[in-house]
């Protein structure tokens, strides 16, 4: 198993800048079901205030019905500076169940996502953890801090782990998926032969800049042996996964 490096910042919540409402219970919301430029449907589901795609995004059309670029070698891939889509290890078989992996160009459009939602920003995914820690998704029962990744992780793709408490760790089976969001080990490119091995890990971008002039962006990554997200960030041809918030 070969992993590559990502520079990892450390996790802060913002329970100071949001009112966070428990009284509202989590769930799907099969019935605001979502259509994307392709004709592909996604699930949702409602988490404290905020409603997000159950599934990875598969779209290779802007929501102008424009058609993303679809790049299936290494070379071209890391040179484009336009907005680029490829599925995992260039294998269309992996499209149905991890969704597609999108370049920083395509999130940066503003049209990736289907008219009347988003790409997740930073600050939705923040509002996100914050929701999580003090309500009842810690897999120790407590209020605070980070260790909900087993709430967030599909029940399946991830591999096992003895890590206490983390994606792969079966005893805490209650936990697992309970926020619904079911978030996907589809693993991620770095450019050239560099893959993130699905199973392993899930990498989500978000729309925010972590440092434009640098060309850092803020990224989410989940991963079978931690029981916490990690905030992080990466350069935009990086082939990441992309969930989307309703507007």
């Amino acid at each position: 198993m070969k992993y590559y490096y990502v520079r990892f910042l450390s996790l802060f919540f913002v329970l100071s800048l949001l009112s966070i409402t428990s009284c509202k219970k989590d769930s799907d919301d099969s019935s605001s079901q979502v259509t994307d430029a392709d004709g592909n449907v996604y699930h949702t589901v409602t988490i404290g205030s905020q409603t997000w795609m159950v599934e990875n995004l598969k779209t290779t059309k802007y929501n102008d019905g424009t058609s993303i670029t679809n790049i299936i070698d290494t070379t071209t891939w890391k040179s484009t500076t336009s907005g680029a889509y490829c599925s995992f290890l260039f294998d269309d078989t992996y499209i149905d169940s991890l969704g597609l992996l999108y370049n920083y160009y395509a999130v940066s459009s503003g049209l990736l996502a289907p008219k009347g939602w988003h790409v997740a920003t930073n600050y939705d995914w923040e509002v996100l953890e914050a929701h999580l820690a003090a309500n009842g998704y810690n897999y120790d029962g407590s209020t605070s801090g980070n260790y909900y990744a087993k709430s967030l992780a599909s029940n399946s793709s991830w591999i096992s782990s003895s890590v206490e408490g983390s994606i792969g760790d079966s005893n805490y089976s209650s936990y697992s998926n309970k926020s619904g969001f079911t978030a996907l080990a589809g693993g991620g490119y770095k450019g050239g032969k560099s893959w993130y091995s699905h199973n392993y890990i899930g990498m989500w971008w978000t729309s925010t800049a972590y440092n434009s002039s640098k060309g850092y962006f803020y990224l989410r990554v989940l991963q079978y042996n931690k029981s916490g997200i990690i905030t992080g960030y990466a350069i935009s041809t990086y082939g990441l996964s992309v969930r989307c918030v309703k507007d």
